[in-house]
């Protein structure tokens, strides 16, 4: 058995495409997976299941989403080990002046192939950071996520990928509940 972390995108935010977290749950456990465990209301959930891909993972969620709940919602599925790379390289926290409430991880679904930089840099709020890696974007957002124009869905179509972002905290948490549940 292999534990997964699978991560979705735009549900539960703003009354939009409302899924409990109990049926969620129960709907993993439809598939197969075992150790089903949520965190939050925003689409957080670990998983056990035969090793597979994260892609194939993802796509089959993403079709029995569909199925039961009436709506497409992007998803992307990491092993512990992606997890954990993805945190420990974050080259913003070589800053020792930032604050770590105010990161956030973008995580992407592909690597994205050919963008602006300079484009996307250009709507950085004053004091706010970027960098970006094959698999993720690293923000630093000092007024609040809420405040940046560094948005999810201005990523996506800068990037051309999707992509789904969580805060600092609740990343560092899904990698300690997926270590224990492994």
């Amino acid at each position: 058995m292999e534990t997964y972390i699978s991560i979705l995108r735009g549900i539960n935010v703003n009354g939009q495409k409302l899924i409990k977290m109990d049926a969620l749950r129960k709907m993993y456990e439809h598939l197969g997976f075992q150790d089903v465990k949520s965190y939050v209301q925003s689409g957080n959930i670990i998983f056990s299941t035969q090793k597979a891909s994260p892609e194939v993972l993802a796509n089959t969620i993403t079709e029995q989403i569909a199925k039961d709940f009436g709506f497409d919602v992007p998803i992307i599925v990491l092993t512990i080990d992606n997890l954990k790379q993805i945190i420990e390289s974050n080259p913003l926290l070589k800053d020792n002046s930032i604050d770590t409430s105010f990161l956030h991880i973008t995580f992407l679904a592909a690597t994205p192939q050919f963008f602006d930089r300079e484009q996307i840099e250009e709507k950085k709020n004053d004091g706010e950071q970027i960098s970006f890696s094959d698999n993720a974007v690293y923000l630093y957002c000092p007024k609040g996520y809420g405040a940046t124009k560094l948005s999810n869905s201005f990523l996506e179509k800068k990037l051309k990928v999707n992509a789904t972002t969580r805060n600092w905290k609740t990343s560092n948490e899904l990698l300690k509940i997926a270590q224990k549940t492994s």
